[in-house]
């Protein structure tokens, strides 16, 4: 069967590429790396988060790219037309066939590093507090992220068809990937950003299979009684302290306090430290839904590959 053929062909040869290989290697030294230096300090689901975001945002996306521009750019369009006239073999099996064989070479990779280790990780006992890691979270962040790859490679298939200039799809490539997904995390949407997706990884990590069912109203009524408790117990506190010239909020009380305190002892006071924000601890992704986000990625990828088709068998070679 043609189809099979050029699928077997195309794994052989891409395996055999020394940008494969140099992938490979480089993986697993940038996966080592993450995991020793952060296995004592992040938990079960942002360590895991932080193995698989240079698959959706740097560096690994630009060897996705490439592989996926090669198959009918530069010099290949020519010997393929040869092919294609002596051989029994149609244009959208010889399109299908070279994309699967991409598709699967990247998914290997991804899937070869990324199951055992992450298996290691949220298995291992590490002297870091619980996460609530489950199943269905774990099996959902390495479906979403092979998507998103194959994604990758469908949209680098797809320029590289309509431009047949390997460099000049790079680039185009490059000046569109970075900016369009700035300006959609800007928005947290992660149907349509990888950067987005990449930090809600940790909240789809922790999702359950089933949603656990909602409390008892009288529970509800509690806690918002408490909150609202809290937020005028912090208001007060900041109204003290702006009596005395100080900044308001709790964290302004305390300041104050140990700045009156300093002038006693004679000592300067401490200076209040401003923690970054983490990057993965961002509010917005509560509502975090993987049929939405596959649906999204999945519609991108089955637009990109017919697209390609399409404009493949209609245009002369």
């Amino acid at each position: 069967m043609p189809f099979l053929a050029i699928l077997r062909h195309d794994i052989r040869t891409l395996a055999g590429t020394w940008l494969v290989r140099l992938w490979l290697f480089a993986t697993v030294l940038l996966t080592v790396v993450i995991v020793m230096s952060n296995w004592e300090r992040f938990q079960t689901a942002p360590l895991i988060a932080s193995l698989l975001v240079p698959y959706l945002v740097f560096p690994w996306f630009l060897v996705v790219m490439v592989l996926g521009i090669s198959p009918v750019s530069g010099s290949r369009a020519e010997g393929l037309a040869d092919g294609l006239l002596s051989r029994p073999v149609t244009r959208y099996e010889y399109l299908l066939a070279t994309w699967s064989a991409r598709v699967l070479v990247v998914l290997g990779v991804y899937l070869a590093l990324m199951v055992p280790t992450i298996c290691l990780v949220s298995r291992w006992e590490r002297p870091v507090p619980e996460d609530s890691v489950t199943l269905y979270g774990l099996c959902g962040a390495l479906g979403v992220v092979g998507l998103v790859l194959t994604f990758q490679v469908s949209l680098a298939f797809l320029l590289g068809t309509l431009l047949r200039r390997a460099v000049v799809t790079m680039v185009v490539l490059l000046f569109l990937w970075y900016p369009v997904n700035g300006i959609l995390n800007g928005f947290q949407v992660e149907e349509f950003s990888p950067l987005s997706l990449s930090q809600a990884l940790p909240t789809l990590l922790r999702q359950p299979w089933n949603e656990p069912e909602e409390e008892d109203r009288s529970q509800d009524v509690t806690k918002e009684e408490m909150e609202e408790a809290a937020q005028a117990m912090n208001q007060a506190i900041g109204s003290i302290g702006m009596l005395f010239g100080g900044t308001s909020g709790p964290a302004g009380a305390q300041g104050d306090a140990q700045q009156f305190l300093s002038g006693f002892s004679g000592t300067e006071p401490p200076q209040r430290a401003r923690e970054p924000a983490p990057f993965f601890d961002r509010e917005g992704y509560e509502d975090f839904s993987l049929s939405r986000v596959t649906l999204a990625y999945g519609g991108l990828t089955v637009l990109a590959v017919g697209l390609s088709i399409v404009w493949f068998c209609r245009r002369d070679l």
